[in-house]
């Protein structure tokens, strides 16, 4: 922990890269997890993709208020109000996220480059006009002005990344002499290209996450003996303390 307190304190440029394991330890159960209540009433397999979003509406929104509902049961844990501060503070620049739930804007970050998209923003698939969370969670899932499907701002399967926001997040870690990934298995392309990139470019790697990742190899420290919201208060701690 010495050594990366050091790492982090002479880094110029840190970016955090984020997966479902910093969400996960809000309560917010993984996507893939078959043993919640998602999997009895829905098959994500089934509904999370562009098919079911063409050709089986009723139940693609079905499914999906009802996952928003879930996410609204969690909130941000301790790490993510620490990110949120430490960019404040100028100690990192951005975060990288694989996740939807929002919980880095909801924490305070502002630089939040979300490769998979959000549900903070729901919009009509055909004339793409933005629509109101509460009003898609009501039910409400038709356009007013084109009657077209509204749906989530979440990338489908089946559907390409935002250009936008992958590009902008290459840049960020192009620009990163640090990159610390936070709670991501680092196997789902090309999400997992980040930390290659930023290795690349010199930069140093550090991984926080319960298993095994493939970039290990390539990691200057690997964090494994601790939970990413103890990792972030233990730094955040000596941060306040050396100050």
């Amino acid at each position: 922990m010495q050594e990366i307190m050091k790492m982090i304190q002479s880094s110029a440029y840190t970016t955090i890269f984020t997966g479902a394991g910093m969400s996960t330890e809000s309560g917010l159960p993984d996507f893939r997890s078959k043993n919640r209540g998602l999997w009895t009433k829905f098959n994500p397999d089934e509904l999370a993709n562009v098919v079911a979003l063409e050709n089986n509406f009723e139940e693609f929104s079905e499914f999906y208020q009802y996952r928003l509902r879930e996410i609204d049961k969690y909130q941000p844990h301790e790490g993510h109000l620490i990110l949120g501060q430490w960019e404040k503070r100028g100690i990192i620049r951005g975060i990288i996220t694989q996740n939807v739930d929002g919980f880095h804007h909801d924490a305070g970050n502002q630089n939040v480059m979300e490769l998979h998209g959000t549900f903070r923003k729901f919009y009509c698939n055909r004339c793409k006009r933005e629509h109101d969370r509460e009003a898609y969670l009501s039910g409400n899932n038709k356009c007013e002005y084109c009657d077209g499907p509204v749906r989530p701002g979440i990338v489908l399967f089946g559907e390409m990344l935002p250009e936008d926001v992958f590009y902008k997040a290459e840049i960020e870690t192009r620009r990163s002499d640090l990159l610390i990934v936070l709670g991501s298995s680092l196997t789902v392309t090309p999400a997992n290209m980040f930390p290659m990139i930023a290795k690349e470019q010199g930069a140093k790697l550090i991984i926080v996450n319960r298993e095994d990742t493939p970039m290990d190899i390539y990691a200057d420290y690997i964090v494994q003996d601790k939970s990413i919201r103890e990792f972030l208060i233990e730094v955040d701690q000596e941060l306040k303390g050396r100050c």
